[in-house]
């Protein structure tokens, strides 16, 4: 399992930026982004969010609840996930009905 550090690490190269540039947009040091990355110190709750926020992914994701990240750092799963969640409890149980129909289905001509 990779690390905090490690998935901070990564996800801030795969957004190009340095070290330098996502300090700035936290308002912190890069000798803590540093000390994150090399897993010396752990941030605070809100840190996480905020890094989470900025590197599009979530702090589960990054604290290792959950290690498909490609789920998690998909801003179209994301997107279409909050969506959603802002719909009446009826009109998401239809959409996973449905959504359950289709992956079924496709499970089964996959066989």
């Amino acid at each position: 399992m990779e690390t905090f550090g490690k998935k901070l690490s990564a996800l801030r190269k795969e957004k190009k930026l340095s070290q330098t540039e996502l300090a700035k947009q936290l308002s912190t040091s890069v000798s803590v982004i540093s000390r994150y990355e090399r897993d010396e110190m752990n941030p605070s709750i809100d840190a996480a969010k905020k890094i989470a926020a900025l590197l599009g992914t979530t702090v589960g994701y990054l604290l290792g609840e959950n290690e498909q990240a490609d789920l998690f750092k998909n801003p179209h799963m994301l997107a279409r996930f909050k969506d959603i969640l802002s719909f009446s409890e009826d009109k998401q149980e239809h959409i996973f009905f449905t959504l359950d129909s289709m992956i079924k289905a496709i499970k089964l001509e996959n066989i």
